[in-house]
């Protein structure tokens, strides 16, 4: 049995357990609504947010403009300049989900306009969207997510970070549907070579000044491989690329030891929020035959601590004993205030996170007791 992440064969209480979340994750993975894009005529009510972003899909085109992208997978990238309203009153870590057709700024997160950009377009705004802070936020979702999912959410989490980063979605083929594990993580494999030539773009931007990616579950496997296909066609990835953070990654510990290697000494600082209670991440193990994945390894286990300990340099945070309205407890980088505040204070702004961010008394129960505090702090890095 292999040690760092506490790797092995899947008891049969863990089998059991993961094919039980099947009902429970269809429930709660989804948006509870298809087709809610069609923009809304209604002015936004005093105190309402918006939040400008930049779509790129790999996805098929819908004919519905409620839908705007489906799930299949597109003969090419396409790129959508999308506003999305917030509405005031609401609690952090929150999306308030319209019926279709029927959003209600005033209580509703809402579209209010999608333009299609044309590739030579995508330059320009992003040039233009980096221009004040020089920073660009570029976050990739995870398994089982619609476009209208993806839209929304990542509009909540670039409010409530409050931060100035330009907004850059890529949003990949996802059915949406629990049953299509395995559909989904080709369509990963299938748009790898598009998100690198996004984030290859950003780069070449003379106003963007730092890139901070963010991947969920399994769009951590599609981020690592993109950034790997730039070092290797390139020597290294771009310096402008400064941070990676991977939030529950849906990964095999030892490709992710081979992807991280084949990026070079010249790679951003990767930053991992893992949940030894992460329901999703256990069906996954479930179908990759019982192997843990790196965003459920469990950091309890001083062998494991340890191994992380003798290799400074990756920052992971163990989110294991926070509690947020996350039942699948693979969501709480973008559902808990006080990650989301953390994100957007330290990581989005280009600056590691530290003991002090957290308080010194959770960094000090790291080789002790890691239940005491909400979120714990390890420092350490795969070697080369």
């Amino acid at each position: 049995m292999k040690s760092m992440w506490g790797i092995g064969a899947a008891s049969g209480y863990t089998r059991l357990a993961a094919a039980a979340l099947l009902a429970a994750m269809a429930a709660g993975c989804a948006s509870p609504s298809e087709g809610v894009l069609v923009p809304v005529s209604a002015a936004a009510p005093p105190g309402a947010a918006q939040v400008d972003m930049l779509a790129a899909t790999t996805r098929q085109r819908s004919a519905d403009p409620g839908v705007v992208f489906n799930g299949e997978r597109g003969d090419a990238v396409s790129f959508e300049e999308i506003a999305v309203s917030i509405p005031p009153n609401r609690a952090v870590g929150s999306v308030q989900w319209p019926r279709p057709g029927a959003a209600d700024p005033s209580r509703d997160f809402a579209a209010v306009s999608l333009t299609a950009l044309s590739p030579r377009d995508v330059a320009a705004w992003v040039g233009r969207h980096a221009a004040k802070s020089g920073r660009v936020l570029v976050f990739v979702h995870g398994y089982n997510t619609r476009f209208e999912s993806s839209v929304f959410n990542f509009a909540q989490f670039v409010h409530d970070m409050g931060t100035d980063a330009a907004p850059v979605l890529f949003s990949w083929p996802s059915r949406g549907r629990l049953i299509d594990y395995n559909y989904d993580r080709e369509s990963a494999n299938f748009s790898r070579s598009d998100l690198a030539s996004l984030l290859s773009t950003a780069a070449k931007s003379p106003n963007v000044k730092d890139i901070v990616v963010v991947a969920h579950s399994m769009g951590a496997w599609l981020t690592v491989e993109a950034l790997r296909q730039i070092a290797l066609e390139h020597g290294r990835v771009p310096a402008k690329i400064s941070n990676l953070i991977l939030a529950s990654p849906d990964l095999d510990i030892d490709v992710f030891r081979r992807q991280v290697a084949e990026m070079g000494p010249d790679r951003p600082l990767i930053t991992i929020f893992v949940s030894r209670h992460d329901r999703a991440l256990a069906l996954s193990s479930l179908i990759a035959g019982g192997v843990t994945r790196v965003g459920a390894v469990d950091l309890t286990r001083p062998e494991n601590v340890a191994e992380l300990e003798s290799a400074p340099g990756i920052v992971v945070l163990d989110l294991s004993a926070l509690q947020t309205s996350d039942r699948l407890n693979h969501s709480k980088f973008a559902t808990s205030p006080d990650v989301v505040r953390l994100l957007g204070d330290r990581l989005i702004a280009g600056q590691q996170i530290g003991a002090a961010d957290i308080g010194a008394g959770a960094a000090a129960q790291a080789v002790g007791n890691v239940v005491a505090a909400p979120i714990v702090l390890f420092t350490g890095v795969l070697g080369n």
